[in-house]
């Protein structure tokens, strides 16, 4: 059995609570700016005047002897981004049903999570999203963070699933399938670390290809034993691997689904995720969302063995609909901030200016961020944007 999501990994900093281009950061009009901060977009005044506020509570509170609090607002005066808040609460409202007989389907509201793997600092962060909190749904995301192997030969899983929104056992999906995943990865470690030093891309496309198909098509089968439709117990899955030898600077994303791979570089955003080109196929495989993702990467390779096969001609409008498999490599330089998120976190980030121009400003310093404060940068609020957000940050 592989290991366990991001709720019973490995003891770490942890903590639970209940197109392609860059993009550059806006300015506001008149004012100058020095190299190292940023600014930010006219509309996001409540954002600044919220910290020049906490600063002037902090200086009169250290003035006086103080100790001084440190945060970001309280309940219901979280920060966002536009003219006016979201609709939604800030926190959380309402509880799932739970049943008495299956207590361990339950998900926390939030996970978060975090650890220091060779070089590179790594923040993770799920949660649900406000319209799941006010209609009182399960955290449809899942996350595992898991690190195999030790010293130079240490590989870094991070995988973010999504389940179907719309299906109640979604999230159960998402959690199973980081699972699988989990344990194949960890299971073909030696030969994976092998192949990234050397630099054998088809070959990790290809084996990565097969295994992402084994999972998903372990999920269907698993549908089956549980009696479900397999359209509704399925989820999008989304991977980096990240070895731990400082002298392999590759960093791997694989996957299926919606959601997004970015990188901050010398302050600019930059969108990984260019157009799937037609053909990139998991066959037999179903994602949330039509299968369709937001943009695509590179070409994935036909499944091995234990993928299931596509749908029968003339099947019903349940049956699986078959997704891109996205594959990239890429060379990480210092200063580097590499973001995998679940489609909650990408739709802002490719929506809103605003919104990436604070995150660009709080994740350029040369420390990461401690994990409280880094919740608090993926809580930033947008109006419009209430889906569940995973997001995985590494410094580089």
């Amino acid at each position: 059995m592989g290991p366990a999501p991001s709720d019973a990994a490995p003891p770490r900093e942890r903590a639970e609570a209940g197109t392609s281009g860059a993009v550059e950061p806006p300015t506001v009009p008149g004012r100058a700016v020095s190299p190292p901060e940023r600014s930010v977009r006219p509309t996001t005044r409540r954002l600044l005047r919220s910290r020049a506020t906490a600063a002037s509570e902090r200086s009169a509170s250290e003035a006086s002897g103080g100790s001084g609090r440190r945060g970001r607002g309280a309940a219901g005066e979280r920060e966002y981004i536009g003219d006016r808040p979201p609709t939604y609460e800030p926190e959380p409202t309402v509880l799932p049903t739970a049943d008495p007989e299956r207590l361990g389907d339950l998900v926390p509201d939030t996970v978060l999570d975090g650890t220091r793997h060779g070089a590179l600092t790594v923040r993770a962060v799920s949660q649900r999203g406000d319209s799941g909190r006010f209609r009182g749904r399960p955290r449809g995301d899942a996350l595992l963070t898991a690190g195999f192997g030790t010293g130079d030969e240490g590989l870094l899983l991070v995988a973010v699933a999504s389940g179907s929104r719309a299906a109640a056992a979604g999230h159960l999906a998402a959690r199973e399938v980081c699972e699988w995943i989990g344990g194949a990865i960890g299971r073909s470690r030696a030969r994976l670390v092998e192949d990234m030093r050397e630099g054998r891309r088809s070959a990790l496309k290809s084996g990565l290809g097969r295994l992402t198909a084994r999972s998903l098509g372990r999920l269907r089968a698993s549908a089956a034993q549980q009696g479900l439709d397999p359209a509704d117990y399925t989820a999008g899955l989304r991977c980096l691997l990240l070895p731990a030898d400082p002298r392999c600077q590759v960093r791997l994303f694989f996957g299926v689904g919606p959601g997004g791979l970015f990188r901050l570089r010398d302050g600019s955003w930059q969108d990984l995720e260019p157009s799937a080109p037609p053909g990139a196929t998991v066959p037999g495989a179903t994602v949330p969302g039509g299968g369709l993702p937001a943009g695509g990467l590179e070409a994935g390779v036909p499944p091995g063995a234990g993928a299931g096969g596509p749908s029968a001609p003339g099947g019903s409008a349940s049956e699986p609909v078959t997704p891109p498999f996205l594959f990239r490599t890429s060379l990480a330089e210092p200063g580097d901030r590499l973001l995998l998120c679940s489609g909650g976190m990408a739709e802002p980030m490719r929506g809103e200016r605003g919104f990436r121009a604070v995150l660009a400003d709080r994740w350029s310093g040369a420390e990461a961020p401690g994990l409280a404060d880094f919740l608090a940068d993926v809580q930033l609020r947008a109006k419009g944007y209430a889906d569940d957000r995973t997001a995985v940050v590494v410094w580089e």
